[in-house]
């Protein structure tokens, strides 16, 4: 009995290892299903580098908040920005999340609050003179009905192709061109390749070569796994700007009543020893025979008379 027991703890402990090794195992029980997902691959766009977007649905039977595990390759140094939104066109507010680091992979770990939700990573970009490459593996963590690709071309580039086919390109107003296609529904653990070439001598981006704006992205930059909107990050700093302020004002206010009295109470004895003084002055002479009298006489020192005071 002990032994069938140790064989069927063996053989769950060996589900357990193969579940978290095979690319669809832990994540198809934990992961909802997408509705559709984009990828958009968009070489040297503002950086030297290859900028790569997810842009996801959740289904709509699936439960929110939904817990999403998805993994980003390791070359990319982890997200420019995660954030979900209440539409496709909705605002982007960032998400918290949590990385584990492994070899190959960066598993990003997050709940959004609505079906909608976008990732953005960078990838280094292989270069061999003119010639430049990029290949991007979706892992297939999450199963999605819809998968829709679309491949920018970089400004100055030529001789761009792409695999598997994504068709024509199409020149949008901002004047880069764009090549996509629906490749269909894709389930958990069906990887997808996807391998772009051209070549480019030029070594700006396309924003610097046309002059563009870069888009709002979800957190362009930040990387912060907090996902804290940076104006409250900037209200500790307001506030103790805000209060040295008042204290700054209150103490130059006190300092001006300060000098303002000090100044009226000197103002005052001076007065009082101006009108000291012109007392003095008046009792100087005797009234009667002019002879000059010395502070505090109260009789005249040659003729007696009586000293009179104002």
């Amino acid at each position: 009995m002990r032994t069938v027991l140790s064989i069927g703890c063996i053989l769950l402990l060996v589900a357990a290892w193969l579940g978290h090794e095979s690319p669809g195992g832990i994540y198809a029980q934990e992961n909802p299903r997408l509705a559709s997902l984009e990828i958009d691959i968009w070489p040297e766009f503002d950086r030297p580098a290859v900028l790569v977007i997810f842009h996801a649905e959740i289904a709509e039977d699936e439960t929110l908040p939904a817990s999403v595990t998805l993994r980003i390759p390791s070359s990319s140094g982890g997200p420019a920005a995660l954030a979900s939104a209440t539409s496709a066109d909705g605002q982007l507010l960032n998400l918290p999340y949590q990385r584990t680091d492994e070899a190959d992979f960066i598993t990003l770990t997050f709940s959004p609050p609505e079906r909608f939700f976008q990732v953005e990573f960078y990838d280094p970009l292989r270069a061999d003179n003119a010639g430049k490459n990029y290949s991007y593996v979706w892992p297939g963590d999450i199963p999605v009905d819809q998968l829709n690709v679309q491949v920018q071309q970089p400004a100055g580039a030529t001789q761009l192709s792409v695999q598997p086919e994504l068709g024509a390109a199409v020149v949008e107003p901002n004047g880069l061109s764009y090549r996509e296609a629906d490749l269909g529904a894709l389930d958990v653990g069906n990887t997808l390749t996807i391998d772009v070439h051209y070549q480019k001598t030029d070594p700006r981006t396309s924003t610097e070569i046309l002059g563009l704006a870069t888009p709002p992205s979800a957190a362009a930059g930040s990387g912060a796994e907090e996902g804290i909107p940076r104006w409250l990050v900037l209200l500790p700093l307001l506030a103790v700007l805000a209060i040295g302020a008042s204290l700054f004002v209150f103490w130059r206010r006190r300092g001006s009543l300060a000098t303002t009295s000090v100044g009226g109470a000197a103002r005052a004895s001076r007065r009082r020893e101006q009108a000291a003084g012109q007392r003095e002055d008046a009792a100087r002479f005797c009234t009667r025979c002019g002879n000059r009298l010395r502070s505090g006489d109260r009789f005249c020192p040659e003729c007696g008379t009586v000293v009179r005071t104002s």
